[in-house]
């Protein structure tokens, strides 16, 4: 299956919705969200666009312009977060698109596109013990684990611990 990274915009709502209530796909993050927080997350993704330059990217299948799922590098400026304001990829894929190589494939391309335009050393990601799946894209994605920066989140559905992993910037030499 082909895709295409597009910014986000209306078209992509109803898919990203309907994505956010399967219990399968958000059970890594204490089960599905209603229309509300989906709304809230999906125009943080949209602002994040504009005031930062960067964000996740809608994943749509090049043929049929339908939502697959989102991959992308996303500024995590929460002064609250555990690990103070970060570069962060993450993905997310509806759940007849797993098993095909979407989120390696695309977060591959969103990183590229993140490294040609960002002069840091690093983006992380993170995901719960238990997400098999998410460490394997991360290891696909050449991603290096850091267990001393581990982290505990504190969140309303309960604390939330997360395993980190790095992507070394490859424009950057090593200090």
């Amino acid at each position: 299956m082909t895709f295409e990274l597009q910014k986000w915009s209306e078209a992509h709502w109803q898919g990203f919705a309907t994505m956010q209530r399967d219990p399968d796909v958000m059970a890594d993050l204490g089960g599905p969200f209603d229309e509300d927080a989906s709304r809230e997350k999906f125009e943080r993704y949209s602002i994040a666009w504009k005031d930062n330059g960067i964000s996740r990217w809608a994943v749509v299948d090049h043929q049929s312009g339908r939502f697959l799922g989102y991959a992308g590098v996303m500024l995590r400026a929460d002064a609250e977060h555990p690990l103070g304001s970060h570069y962060e990829i993450g993905w997310r894929f509806c759940r007849d698109a797993w098993g095909r190589g979407l989120a390696t494939d695309s977060a591959r391309q969103a990183l590229d596109r993140a490294w040609s335009t960002l002069n840091i050393p690093e983006i992380v990601s993170y995901t719960a013990a238990d997400n098999i799946r998410s460490q394997n894209v991360m290891k696909r994605l050449d991603l290096r684990r850091d267990p001393d920066r581990d982290f505990t989140a504190r969140y309303p559905k309960g604390d939330w611990t997360g395993l980190m992993w790095v992507a070394d910037n490859p424009t950057i030499a090593p200090q």
